[in-house]
């Protein structure tokens, strides 16, 4: 998809005369080399055109695609949003720098210049589907529905649409409303997508056995269909098997470095095993998915207990329980902070705050 926008962002500038004769000549040598598929030789030429044109905004876009393709896609976003300064409003720029962010995995930024995107032409299939993807991959299931659900009345057949809002629904716990979705894509045959989506429901219907079954079978019909691998490490981990969670999770990142799920629960496997800096990595790398997102704050502030930092350990925990106050393990995790910080007042009120949750909770347990 990005190199099919990338192509499209070429464009050919009419030759000029006189002084302008040999930047054009540079750019028409640019254009041949991209559009011939070596953006790598190109690349050098724009930068020379730009040196001696910077305002022209095309040539400037041209340069963002040619980097994206060699996978340089900061460098790309520069050049994108220099090019959005001298035109603003062009969808087809602020889709190539929604695309980088998306490649990089900054997903919430690339769901911002999306969003804008949709709004300004809510009638695109592809910018509806791209941002509907990137709801789904920021855990925003309640948006996907919210997007996709007109979408579906007026394409009942769009299995790209069916596919996201089933997944949505599900993930959001409406799975009568989510089988009803699966159901358009059964009739199409078994697929690797309806058995991803009948495994996610048996996962949240706490089928473990059953759903690890539906997900193996779907990861062997489609390898690279995004999240089977995901869901199938959760099936594992919920059936004790963590090794063969462990190389689920890693077989998602092989397809998805940027996988959500599969960054937070390898780094929590790789911290059981005593290997802190390993899951420091992936925990970073979640956060720039999600930034903010409590599980994966927690799980880095753990690792920062693990490897001797204590008081960075506290600041994190400290705004956690601040902001989910009935999370019992970062009670417990800011009260070995605070011990080992010398600060004894402040770990026993913590503890005692822990212990009287899990008190609580037991409770409601045993009136049920």
């Amino acid at each position: 998809m990005a190199k099919f926008f990338a192509l499209a962002a070429l464009s050919l500038f009419p030759c000029a005369t006189g002084a302008q004769q040999d930047p054009e000549r540079i750019l028409k040598q640019a254009i041949a080399l991209h559009q011939a598929g070596d953006a790598e030789e190109a690349i050098p030429q724009y930068r020379a055109y730009l040196k001696l044109r910077p305002d022209r905004v095309d040539a400037r876009s041209n340069l963002g695609a040619a980097l994206a393709g060699t996978g340089r896609y900061r460098q790309a976003i520069v050049e994108y949003r220099a090019a959005l300064k001298g035109r603003p409003k062009d969808p087809g720029i602020r889709l190539n720098l929604a695309l980088a962010y998306y490649k990089m995995g900054e997903i919430s930024a690339a769901a911002g210049e999306l969003t804008a995107l949709h709004a300004a032409k809510p009638e695109d299939r592809q910018i509806l589907l791209l941002l509907a993807d990137c709801r789904l991959r920021q855990g925003e299931n309640r948006q996907v529905i919210e997007l996709l659900e007109p979408a579906r009345k007026q394409t009942p057949d769009d299995l790209a649409v069916a596919y996201l809002l089933g997944t949505a629904l599900i993930r959001d716990n409406q799975v009568k409303r989510g089988e009803q979705v699966i159901d358009r894509i059964l009739r199409n045959g078994e697929s690797a997508e309806a058995l991803l989506l009948m495994g996610t429901a048996k996962l949240r219907a706490l089928e473990f056995e059953a759903a690890a079954a539906d997900l193996r079978k779907a990861a062997e019909l489609n390898p690279q269909l995004p999240d089977v691998h995901a869901y199938l490490g959760l099936a594992y981990i919920q059936t004790g098997d963590t090794a063969a969670a462990r190389t689920a999770f890693q077989s998602e990142l092989e397809r998805n470095p940027n996988d959500f799920e599969s960054n937070l629960n390898l780094a929590a496997l790789l911290r059981q095993d005593g290997h802190a800096e390993e899951a420091r990595k992936l925990l970073e790398r979640a956060l720039r998915v999600r930034p903010g997102e409590i599980r994966a704050r927690f799980q880095l502030a753990s690792v920062e207990l693990e490897t001797g930092r204590p008081d960075r350990a506290r600041l994190e925990l400290e705004d956690i329980v601040k902001q989910t106050p009935r999370f019992v393990e970062a009670h417990i995790a800011l009260a070995t902070a605070y011990y080992r910080l010398q600060r004894k007042a402040e770990g026993d009120r913590e503890r005692a705050i822990a212990q009287k949750l899990t008190d609580g909770a037991m409770a409601s347990k045993s009136k049920e």
